[in-house]
């Protein structure tokens, strides 16, 4: 990971000398490979000139980083954290140079961490992974699938794709493309169950609940005429996987609230179809593309957004057509 940095300092021993990038490159060194001999190798420098500057180091820390002995070398609690901030500089400074290299050559280049929400992501942009990487070779990406909302500033991401509201001020957001939350049910559950006619008649059909939302037992609904329905609802599965859900509608289990990329397949097949589709969903929110302030010029995080941006404007997931007839449908 520091081998483009530990090559440039060896090149001017004098001046990287006693420095505190020294320092810290000399204990990255050693730590990453538990061994004073290996830490000297990859630097190639003498072992007894590592060993000074990770002595000036502790010293000058005032904490013990290592444990040494005769036969291994071995990270402290405070070792085991310096080493992770450590290589977080060492990261930083690596990709401050590729940038720089990159703006001269005019082609993105460096690593690149990307956070992805779980299902959305795998669904929607790890098919568009590999034509990004084709596009831009000099670009390696680390893709992170999670629900977990990450720090991207604590966790060194690049970037994250986000669903929904963004609190995090420190970031920079990119509206990438609008969300719509809708009601779906299969056409065999609506045949044996009967179709809601308006928003209070959920009260009495078995309804599929994400779980590990606030307010996941009642469902806010605005009609046509703008009056917000707070619906209590209940049924036989609840869950915190989404995409079980959407199998569980498919089967006639219930009626599903879900966002339209996660069931635009569905829709578009006639698996599932539209639920009082005149009515909206409160809070739909938007999809964003998210980056932290100080890396949000990078070259390669703008071509990254840029692909993301441009290959969803026209979302591939909504089923217009479909989404339209039952509109007509409910109107008529």
């Amino acid at each position: 990971m520091v081998k483009t940095l530990m090559q440039g300092l060896q090149q001017s021993p004098a001046q990287a000398e006693g420095t505190a990038l020294a320092e810290m490159t000399a204990f990255v060194a050693v730590a990453e490979g538990l061994s004073f001999a290996r830490g000297a190798d990859r630097l190639q420098r003498d072992a007894t000139v590592v060993s000074r500057r990770v002595r000036a180091l502790e010293a000058r820390l005032g904490v013990r980083l290592l444990e040494r002995t005769t036969r291994r070398v071995a990270l402290t609690e405070a070792g085991q954290v310096y080493l992770e901030r450590a290589q977080g500089v060492l990261r930083a400074i690596e990709d401050a140079e590729r940038e720089a290299a990159s703006l001269a050559g005019g082609e993105p280049r460096g690593h690149l961490r990307v956070a992805l929400p779980d299902a959305f992501g795998r669904m929607w942009i790890a098919p568009l992974l590999t034509g990004f990487m084709r596009a831009y070779p000099r670009v390696t990406v680390e893709a992170s699938f999670s629900n977990r909302f990450v720090d991207l500033v604590g966790e060194r991401f690049d970037l994250a794709v986000r669903l929904g509201e963004l609190a995090d001020s420190r970031l920079v957001a990119r509206r990438v493309c609008g969300r719509r939350r809708l009601l779906c049910a299969s056409p065999g559950y609506l045949a044996r169950a009967g179709t809601p006619r308006r928003p209070a008649d959920l009260e009495r059909h078995a309804c599929l609940v994400l779980s590990g939302l606030p307010h996941r037992a009642r469902w806010e609904l605005r009609d046509s005429r703008g009056a917000t329905h707070r619906v209590p609802v209940s049924g036989p599965l609840q869950s915190d996987d989404a995409e079980l859900l959407v199998r569980a509608a498919c089967d006639g289990l219930g009626i599903l609230l879900a966002t339209d990329w996660l069931v635009g397949r569905e829709l578009e097949a006639g698996a599932l179809v539209p639920v009082l589709p005149l009515c909206s969903l409160v809070d739909e929110g938007a999809i964003h593309v998210v980056t932290p302030s100080d890396s949000a010029g990078a070259s390669k995080t703008r071509a990254f957004s840029d692909w993301i941006a441009a290959r969803l404007a026209e979302p591939p997931w909504v089923p217009r057509a479909k989404v339209r007839a039952a509109h007509t449908a409910a109107r008529g």
